[in-house]
């Protein structure tokens, strides 16, 4: 797969850069400022998970083309302690950080496509895409 950037979480700040970034290129492929949003969030909420549940990670863009269609594909990668219930994360209103638990089943909500690989004591990926209409 290649990837057209990434950006490094390992402080607060970080998830602005990701965020920043993803909208860029979000408006480079075309997405109107509506579609551009729900993206920015995604990217937030990804990013904030790294940061807050491993510490350290990536996230990672990835513009689309097919024959009939253009999108956007955020990756999310971290080496940290893995999701243990992937299936208790992904039920809304679930939260362990005391926040809002829109989280994961928001940024699924979000996005088109919504694919998680979690494994305890490996870390995390999570990769999801957004098609433009």
């Amino acid at each position: 797969m290649e990837f057209q950037s990434c950006v490094n979480i390992k402080k607060e700040w970080d998830i602005v850069g990701a965020r920043q970034l993803g909208r860029d290129i979000a408006r480079k492929i075309g997405f109107g400022t509506v579609d551009q949003a729900r993206i920015a969030t995604a990217i937030s909420e990804l990013a904030r998970n790294i940061y807050l549940y491993a510490g350290t990670g990536k996230v990672c863009f990835e513009a689309l083309e097919e024959i009939d269609r253009k999108g956007i594909a955020i990756i999310a990668m971290d080496d940290g302690p893995g999701i243990k219930e992937i299936g208790q994360v992904m039920e809304d209103g679930f939260s362990t950080s005391g926040g809002l638990g829109a989280g994961l089943p928001g940024v699924k909500r979000l996005m088109d496509e919504f694919d998680i690989h979690s494994e305890e004591g490996k870390g995390t990926e999570i990769r999801v895409v957004k098609w433009l209409r």
